[in-house]
């Protein structure tokens, strides 16, 4: 069977990688080669957000922690790394947190927050990862192709979409919003240790340290298809963030980016037939959760794709 996926970021390509090494004949096709898709911006922390239905993206989530828990053997940008998170208020234990072995709360949080939780996580180096899936799908039998699409192709078996974004065009849904997420990357300095601060929805703060450089967010704005890079955005998240970590505020800037995470009110992975039968499974919406979610999506899709 002839597969095509539509879509080069972390869900199309770990559904094309599962789908090439289960057998299949695939093809991925994209406007946007990986290291230019909104997953390559990502500080690719393991961690549920901005996502729905909860108790699909509890079951994606816990799939995907053991994925990249085996992939920590074989994949030097998949590293398992202790944190913390902050929050504002009491809150009940998320309920992915089942696949956490060591989730324990903060005895002690910091001023302004009233609870927290401490954790091990993976933590992904995107622009390392996505070319390693690059050379896993390659050396399954896969190929990867840009093309700028106005609708999605036809010509094979099944066309998986994963377009993020570009659903809007290709699958004609408008539900399909931005999120604004501005972040900088800063040399290291000596960190080792995630950390997340939830102020608010306007306030996203977190510091991922990764092999090279440590990650400093972010921005959270819904509706907001600015790419441009905002300097005052960058002091303030900066400021934020020195606030709970001082090392950064010697460390040097190395770059700023804005990625724009596509939300929805719910996930769409789903099978559908065209209206001459030709089946297609829509997989995009994953608002800040795509990494988080990639390999348990990528299963269903490939559970799908074997029902067709």
């Amino acid at each position: 069977m002839r597969v095509i996926v539509v879509g080069a970021g972390v869900i199309g390509l770990s559904c094309a990688i599962r789908l090439a090494e289960g057998g299949y004949d695939v093809a991925v096709l994209a406007r946007d080669l990986p290291l230019e898709t909104t997953s390559s911006v990502a500080a690719a922390i393991w961690y549920p957000y901005l996502s729905a239905p909860e108790d699909r993206v509890a079951g994606w989530s816990r799939a995907t922690y053991e994925e990249f828990t085996k992939l920590t053997e074989l994949e030097p940008s998949v590293q398992l790394r202790h944190g913390r998170e902050f929050l504002v208020e009491r809150t009940p234990d998320p309920r992915w947190a089942d696949v956490l072995p060591d989730l324990t709360r903060v005895a002690s949080p910091p001023a302004g927050f009233a609870d927290g939780w401490a954790f091990t996580a993976p933590v992904i180096d995107m622009p390392a990862y996505l070319p390693a899936l690059v050379k896993r799908l390659e050396a399954a039998g896969g190929t990867l192709t840009r093309a700028a699409l106005s609708a999605l192709p036809t010509g094979a078996d099944l066309v998986v979409n994963c377009t993020g974004l570009g659903a809007r065009l290709t699958a004609g849904d408008p539900t399909v919003t931005p999120v604004r997420g501005q972040v900088l990357t800063v040399e290291p300095c000596g960190l080792t240790d995630w950390l997340v601060a939830d102020r608010s929805p306007d306030e996203l703060t977190y510091v991922i340290p990764r092999q090279n450089d440590v990650v400093v967010g972010g921005t959270s704005q819904p509706g907001d298809w600015n790419l441009a890079v905002d300097p005052k955005t960058t002091e303030e998240i900066l400021e934020r963030a020195a606030e709970l970590v001082p090392q950064l505020r010697k460390a040097k800037i190395i770059r700023q980016r804005v990625g724009l995470r596509p939300a929805r009110p719910a996930i769409r992975c789903e099978l559908v037939r065209t209206r001459s039968g030709e089946p297609i499974i829509h997989c995009y919406g994953h608002g800040g959760s795509g990494v988080t979610l990639s390999w348990g999506c990528a299963d269903e899709v490939f559970e799908l794709v074997q029902g067709v």
